[in-house]
């Protein structure tokens, strides 16, 4: 498999034969269940569908009721589809895939989502300096954004003009990530450097290659 769906843990640091501290990210990677094999000759495309992490039931639409049962497994929070594959992979309904398709020392992309941090200035979301001068009268300029465009042209202000506004709660993929360490029997991945999103929130682990 090209991939799995686990949780975000935390961060955790370890030491390397050379005695050096690699701070890493704690994921709990899977296990992961089949729920759907596409093929071009039914959907027009090859695909693995995964799902991860219990349900309740009372929670689940009918319409996924009726899509894990196919499946025969209960139902699950998250479902993501992989699209790239080794050669000669085999993958049927309700096989678990686990931490050890992973190895150590090879390099993954983590896909999350960003910590979301609301309505913010352009200090904040696109670092801007500010007037950082509080004489002259600028007793209420120091976070302010400035001029956003000009006057009689183009009367105005041009697209992607850099503003206030939303940040964060964006998807991001960290490319390029390490495998420090596995844990096979707890189903633990540690990559070396951050991966987005807070603790708890579910991120997607990618071969690069």
């Amino acid at each position: 498999m090209s991939g799995i769906i686990g949780k975000k843990i935390g961060m955790t640091s370890v030491f390397d034969q050379e005695g050096k501290n690699i701070p890493c990210t704690v994921i709990e990677a899977g296990p992961c269940v089949v729920t759907q094999v596409k093929t071009k000759e039914t959907d027009g495309y090859e695909a693995i569908q995964l799902a991860y992490d219990e349900k309740k039931e009372k929670h689940t639409s009918k319409a996924m009721k009726g899509h894990f049962a196919k499946a025969g497994v209960s139902p699950k929070k998250v479902v993501a589809e992989f699209t790239r594959f080794e050669a000669g992979h085999k993958k049927q309904f309700g096989d678990v895939l686990k931490a050890d398709i992973f190895v150590e020392g090879e390099y993954i992309d983590v896909v999350g989502f960003s910590k979301g941090k609301g309505f913010q200035g352009v200090v904040k979301r696109h670092n801007f300096r500010g007037v950082n001068d509080a004489t002259h009268g600028q007793h209420n300029r120091m976070r302010a954004p400035g001029s956003i465009g000009a006057s009689s042209w183009p009367s105005r202000v041009f697209k992607g003009m850099r503003m206030a506004g939303r940040t964060g709660g964006e998807r991001v993929k960290m490319i390029n990530l390490q495998v420090v360490k596995i844990y096979p029997e707890k189903n633990l991945v540690l990559v070396k450097g951050s991966v987005p999103g807070p603790n708890g929130s579910y991120v997607i682990l990618e071969r690069w290659s």
